[in-house]
């Protein structure tokens, strides 16, 4: 199932240019994650850094609107530390945001939409032990992702601010509800930007 819904979002977001718009850049982007599990109940946890690292469509569909759907490699989690022994919890996403754009004209963009999250590894760290806790997570998350942005419209080159929000528990396990939070923050460059 996983691989039949990432290739949907894979085929999407290749396909995205084909749309009719005044036009569509394609992009990189990377960066820091800043990330968090929260329980509803239970322990809290700390923040784990981590990066983030893919592509992006910019696809104008008014003078101050666009949509951008993005493909990124993820590192999330969280980590503890109790009795003196660290915790660290190493989840690794592809993600797939659709976020609608509002463009202002002096570069600077606010943006909001939904993600869905695919995970592709899921280690337990205790001390010196590793352990795959793959099979005790869902394979996919959905978020809403909120953010801001800028590019220098002479050079292609900006800065993303973005906060993601995780909707969907990720435990397989229902005795508690956990879920995706971060903060990313990151560089892209639009290419043939105009």
């Amino acid at each position: 199932m996983m691989k039949y819904l990432l290739s949907v979002a894979v085929i999407a977001f290749l396909t995205a240019g084909t749309v009719s718009a005044q036009h569509v850049n394609i992009g990189i982007k990377g960066g820091l994650n800043f990330y968090n599990i929260h329980n509803d109940r239970g322990p809290s946890n700390d923040t784990k850094i981590g990066f983030h690292a893919g592509l992006l469509g910019h696809i104008h569909l008014a003078r101050q609107v666009a949509f951008q759907p993005e493909l990124v490699f993820s590192m999330q989690g969280a980590k503890n530390t109790a009795g003196g022994v660290n915790t660290k919890l190493n989840l690794g996403y592809i993600n797939v945001p659709l976020l609608l754009q509002y463009m202002f004209d002096n570069g600077f963009r606010l943006q909001a939409g939904p993600q869905i999250g695919f995970l592709i590894s899921a280690k337990s760290s205790v001390g010196d032990s590793n352990t795959d806790v793959k099979s005790s997570l869902e394979t996919v998350e959905f978020g809403l992702g909120v953010g801001m942005g800028y590019v220098n419209p002479a050079t292609g080159l900006g800065v993303d601010f973005r906060y993601n929000f995780g909707l969907s528990n990720i435990n397989k396990d229902d005795v508690i509800t956990s879920t995706n939070r971060g903060v990313q923050i990151g560089l892209f460059y639009l290419f043939d930007h105009k």
